[in-house]
């Protein structure tokens, strides 16, 4: 079958949305899981643990097996049990069960997750050009479109596990009609068999910093804040919200322009402005703690963050130290952690100086993005 590139940037993008639709999903009904299982906060904190460890601990296995079998497949059979461990999701009889499950859940997003930004890079290949943002672009619609799917169960009190359900049909169906149009594997993929682990070089070293560094606010944004409108900016319940949603709107729009302005002021360009954004995001947030300024900070941190990591996978997949997928994960690794630790640095920095402080640390991050996307020895496609 020929497949051309336009058939294969809808069905790439396909895939990326059904990943973010089920996330989304998920995280939609995470109080109704809390209430079903009678869940104190600190159960429930243990519980999203599973997610982000099984994603982990799947990185080094995820880049392995698709250099060893290719991307197609593993993005098929990914986003297939996707579908269906969301169902499972909401029929857990315990916590126990659904603890285990999670943990399946979040392995098998992160093999979903380097197969198809394998996927993404080849197609990138075919058009000539920088349009890994529009990717991530439609995750991030994807992702509102499941709260607003969310939302609307909530209010019409349909449970978690008829929800989940319906998802899944409907992620299951458009996974078969997608698949159809991807690419197929290059002849070397299976030439050969790679090792399981490859040192990264430094070049790939640097984009996992750069991975790294933006994960940590990305992160700080996603878990705290609400709680920094509640506890800094001392904001009305009705506008609690504010922060999180300008965040949202920022990254959405940021990705959905994010291909255009790459070709215009190129990668390293792009890049050092990301980081300046994020760091004048939190610290206007920092000085200015009030709803609308502070609303406008997060906002421009979620411009500065919306377009790195695209940019990074682009970058890392083009990579001829190692594998594409293997490339991708590594700078999935540290990218991750940086996800994983922004959160508890933030809360123990908060614990012995104040939320504020923490926030303004947090924005040298930011920089250090503009200073590592700066240097001479830049990684190959800066």
């Amino acid at each position: 079958m020929i497949i051309n590139k336009w058939h294969a940037r809808l069905a790439v993008s396909a895939f990326f949305f059904l990943n973010g639709l089920c996330f989304s999903s998920w995280g939609s009904r995470i109080p109704a899981i809390q209430e079903r299982h009678g869940l104190s906060e600190a159960g429930l904190s243990a519980l999203l643990l599973c997610i982000p460890v099984g994603a982990l601990l799947s990185l080094p296995f995820a880049g392995w097996l698709v250099s060893r079998t290719g991307s197609r497949p593993v993005m098929l059979a990914a986003a297939l049990l996707y579908a269906v461990f969301l169902s499972l999701i909401g029929i857990a009889g315990s916590p126990l069960i659904l603890g285990i499950i999670l943990f399946a859940f979040g392995f098998i997003g992160n093999l979903g997750n380097i197969s198809v930004n394998t996927q993404a890079v080849s197609v990138e290949v075919l058009y000539g050009q920088t349009i890994m943002s529009s990717f991530h672009a439609t995750w991030s619609l994807a992702g509102l479109t499941g709260a607003g799917i969310g939302t609307l169960m909530v209010n019409l009190f349909i449970t978690p596990s008829t929800h989940f359900f319906f998802i899944s049909l409907f992620a299951l169906a458009a996974t078969a009609v997608a698949y159809r149009y991807t690419l197929p594997e290059p002849a070397q993929v299976n030439a050969s068999r790679p090792p399981v682990f490859v040192k990264p070089d430094k070049a790939l070293i640097s984009l996992g910093i750069i991975a790294f560094c933006c994960m940590i606010c990305e992160g700080t944004m996603y878990d705290w804040s609400g709680v920094y409108f509640v506890k800094a900016v001392e904001a009305a319940p009705g506008q609690v919200t504010m922060g999180f949603t300008a965040f949202t709107l920022a990254t959405t729009f940021g990705r959905l322009n994010g291909d255009w302005l790459t070709r215009r002021y190129g990668i390293t360009g792009m890049l050092r402005g990301s980081g300046l954004l994020t760091a004048a995001g939190l610290l206007l947030a920092v000085f200015l703690p009030l709803p609308i300024p502070a609303a406008i900070g997060f906002f421009l941190v979620g411009l500065g963050v919306s377009t790195v990591i695209p940019l990074v996978y682009s970058t890392a997949g083009k990579s001829t130290a190692m594998p594409q997928s293997m490339a991708l994960a590594a700078v999935s690794t540290l990218g991750f952690l940086g996800f994983l630790a922004g959160p508890p640095i933030i809360g123990f920095i908060a614990q012995f100086a104040g939320i504020r402080y923490s926030f303004a640390c947090i924005a040298v991050m930011g920089l250090m993005i503009t200073f590592l996307a700066g240097k001479k020895k830049s990684p190959p496609g800066l």
